[in-house]
């Protein structure tokens, strides 16, 4: 199935180089045209050369995703130049790495700032566009800090997985209208990891063998609600699931008891992916309903 974007239009923020400009290269060797965001002019300017030398369309926009009149501004230069937005790839992100124990607040809200609300603010910016033409597709770069944690990443962390929430619910509120939401783990060597590992950790971390995951996830024939990780060739599904549990009922002791037994709700046979938040709320009250009508005889 090859993937064709041809005549859509795609927003990558955060593109000037790195992931965001492997995605925006990705996208336009696909034939998208491309919105290339990025504070930095220049990298942005030399993405779009890149993508125009091939025969491609690019334009460059410096929105500041944690401004939403910025990027009010970047979506009605792309409605304008092209008359839509079908793809939005959130990539835009910072670093301010500490130990909770020593994290400034400050970096502790920019962090959410840029990464969650940046990503809020752009997904609102092309959200009634895609609902009026039926189609959209939307990606949230996530990460396995904020699916597994990180030392001295908490606030990195925290806004990671707060994306995954993000995009389980848009994923519910856009199937209606075609707009497929997914998140993407990246593992690469870009100028946010360059610091954190050495150069051998490094090869082979290309940004540009992530991008495939990216193509797969805008593409007419994408998933919803999907959390792949992506890195150096190698493709992974991460999944958020539910185990059986064990039903206590109530009483003084079942805090005793679950004390003593979560290794048992822990257990992973038969796990669930529910399909909404209100399907895991089902589920324990209908076992406690059955649970309830079940005679004492029987239980015995």
């Amino acid at each position: 199935m090859k993937i064709d974007l041809k005549d859509q239009v795609a927003i990558v923020t955060g593109a000037g180089a790195g992931l965001g400009g492997a995605h925006a290269l990705a996208l336009a060797e696909r034939g998208a045209r491309v919105v290339v965001n990025d504070l930095n002019a220049d990298n942005a300017a030399e993405i779009c050369q890149r993508i125009e030398r091939s025969g491609g369309e690019a334009m460059a926009h410096p929105a500041d995703v944690s401004r939403f009149d910025q990027v009010q501004d970047m979506v009605a230069q792309a409605h304008e130049r092209w008359g839509k937005v079908d793809i939005l790839v959130n990539n835009a992100g910072v670093l301010r790495d500490r130990t909770f124990a020593k994290m400034d607040l400050a970096d502790f809200c920019l962090v959410l700032e840029v990464h969650l609300m940046g990503s809020v603010h752009c997904s609102k910016a092309v959200w009634d566009g895609m609902r009026e033409r039926g189609y959209g597709r939307i990606v949230f770069t996530t990460s396995s800090s904020g699916l597994y944690g990180n030392f001295g990443q908490a606030n990195y962390s925290a806004a990671k997985m707060g994306l995954v929430g993000l995009m389980q619910t848009l994923a519910l509120e856009g199937e209606r209208y075609d707009i497929r939401v997914n998140a993407l783990a990246p593992s690469a060597a870009t100028a946010m990891t360059n610091d954190l590992y050495p150069a051998e950790a490094l090869a082979g971390l290309g940004p540009e063998l992530v991008s495939p995951a990216i193509l797969a996830l805008v593409g007419p024939q994408a998933p919803t609600r999907r959390i792949l990780l992506a890195g150096a060739g190698s493709f992974e599904q991460a999944n958020i699931t539910m185990t059986q549990g064990l039903y206590l009922g109530g009483g003084p002791s079942v805090a005793d008891d679950l004390a003593s037994r979560l290794d048992e709700v822990a257990g992973r046979d038969g796990e669930m992916i529910p399909e909404n938040g209100g399907l895991q709320y089902q589920y324990e009250v209908d076992r406690a309903l059955a649970t309830a009508q079940i005679p004492d005889s029987v239980e015995q």
